[in-house]
């Protein structure tokens, strides 16, 4: 039988949905955080004339209340003097920021008798230290770039190298622990050599090895590692990297009134946009301009009108989650992160009613001030373990049983994944080794091979 092909016109009924700009606007506008929400106001406010922010200058500076400020000074304060019995400032005492690691080892070059072509070299070495602190150019590359022998090099290596913090300058780990440990009141040879050769290793946990290879006890040689642990391995760390800090603002504020936890809403980080008055009677007055401009007008105010009803409706979803959240965590809000529960966004979507995809969108780069800190809304959506007795308990309240373990073990004879996970079982969780070994990896913990000590 043939193949037929031809050209036909049919009708035919179908639904979709279509994803409109208003819509795909309020999608982006809830899962911003605090911070990309401004950014991305500030942004809109520069494109759409129609917007602004809300004059609220004439009430900050209302003539009554400097008056009554005014009323309430102490006289020694409005005669210029103070008193000596000061209140406690009412604003919080900030760190001042440390300098970069070069703007500090450049101050400290000026204290070494070099000669200018010296201190040019030093001067380019500085400046070519890595975050870490450690040296980011090849050797060869700066003996072709200045013209000088590999033994001058190295010269003005060690000049940044006999600097503080101590390890800065080094080409490696292992050379960075050297200079550290040589520079300690009593060096310890034995440390330097395991530094020098056996940090692999050490890392591993083969004591045998080393045992064998240097000819020490293992007394000796978990003293000299324990002098290599004092050490730091990333001597730049702590100073400025000229990276702009990054704020974490947060979107609700928990506050305990009357034995209840009360949900409210960061205001002074969520902008209430408003339409420019001057546009507004420009609009009501349409006979006046013609239709070109008018429908620019209109254009502009139908932006202006999603975008603060994507604000609204955002301020709306994530104070209802965040209802939702501190109900169903009151316990932990109450007595710790023991009694955090295991909670879906699922759970969650169902008592809001909401789609699951809208909490995910709303909880995401969210964060929640709370009387026990500053947590991300995520936190509270922790997965859980199924305990013999029904019950189920939260991930961080099966790790901290993992780290009481573990901090109280015998650390000449650690406990295995195994053996905490058969203590974990004794007291009603089911839980596996593999994921015992899991948690521990999480929490930055090493295997019991690794923090077996002989002393």
């Amino acid at each position: 039988m043939a193949i037929q092909m031809g050209y036909g016109l049919y009708q035919e009924q179908r639904m979709k949905m279509v994803m409109t700009p208003e819509l795909r606007q309020a999608i982006q506008i809830l899962q911003f955080s605090a911070s990309d929400l401004w950014q991305y106001i500030i942004e809109q406010m520069t494109e759409n004339p129609v917007l602004e922010l809300p004059d609220l200058e004439a009430e900050r500076l209302n003539l009554d209340k400097w008056l009554n400020y005014l009323q309430e000074m102490p006289v020694s304060r409005r005669r210029g003097g103070y008193r000596q019995e000061q209140k406690e400032s009412v604003f919080e005492p900030y760190a001042a920021g440390s300098g970069t690691l070069a703007e500090e080892l450049e101050a400290q070059l000026f204290e070494f008798d070099l000669t200018p072509a010296k201190r040019k070299i030093c001067h380019y070495l500085i400046y070519n230290l890595d975050e870490r602190g450690y040296l980011d150019v090849d050797a060869v590359h700066v003996c072709k770039r200045f013209h000088i022998s590999e033994k001058r090099f190295e010269e003005c290596l060690e000049v940044i190298q006999a600097m503080e913090p101590a390890g800065v300058g080094a080409r490696s780990l292992s050379e960075c622990l050297e200079i550290q440990l040589k520079r300690m009141d009593h060096p310890n040879p034995l440390a330097i050599e395991i530094a020098r050769h056996h940090l692999e290793d050490v890392a591993d946990g083969k004591w045998r090895k080393m045992e064998q290879a240097l000819g020490a006890g293992m007394e000796e040689l978990q003293a000299a590692v324990d002098e290599i642990k004092k050490c730091n391995p990333r001597p730049g760390r702590g100073y400025d990297t000229g990276a702009p800090t990054q704020y974490v603002y947060p979107d609700v504020y928990v506050e305990k009134v009357n034995d209840e936890y009360v949900v409210v809403m960061n205001e002074s980080d969520t902008p209430q946009l408003t339409v420019n008055h001057y546009y507004q009677q420009l609009i009501r007055s349409r006979g006046q301009m013609g239709e070109e401009v008018e429908q620019y007008l209109k254009n502009w105010l139908q932006s202006a009108l999603w975008l603060i009803k994507g604000i609204e409706q955002r301020r709306d979803t994530v104070f209802r989650v965040a209802e939702a959240i501190v109900t169903r965590q009151k316990e932990f809000f109450e007595k710790g992160v023991d009694y955090l529960k295991p909670l879906t966004l699922k759970t969650i979507a169902e008592e809001v009613g909401l789609h699951e995809s809208t909490v995910s969108r709303a909880t995401q780069h969210k964060y929640m001030q709370t009387p026990k800190g500053l947590f991300p809304f995520r936190y509270f959506f922790p997965s859980g373990l199924a305990t013999k007795s029904g019950e189920n308990l939260s991930q961080e309240t099966v790790k901290k049983k993992i780290k009481q373990f573990i901090s109280g073990e015998d650390k000449k004879d650690p406990l295995s994944d195994q053996k905490i996970a058969d203590l974990l079982c004794g007291e009603g969780i089911r839980i596996s080794r593999r994921t015992v070994a899991k948690y521990r990896d999480e929490m930055g913990i090493v295997s019991s091979a690794r923090r077996k000590r002989f002393l």
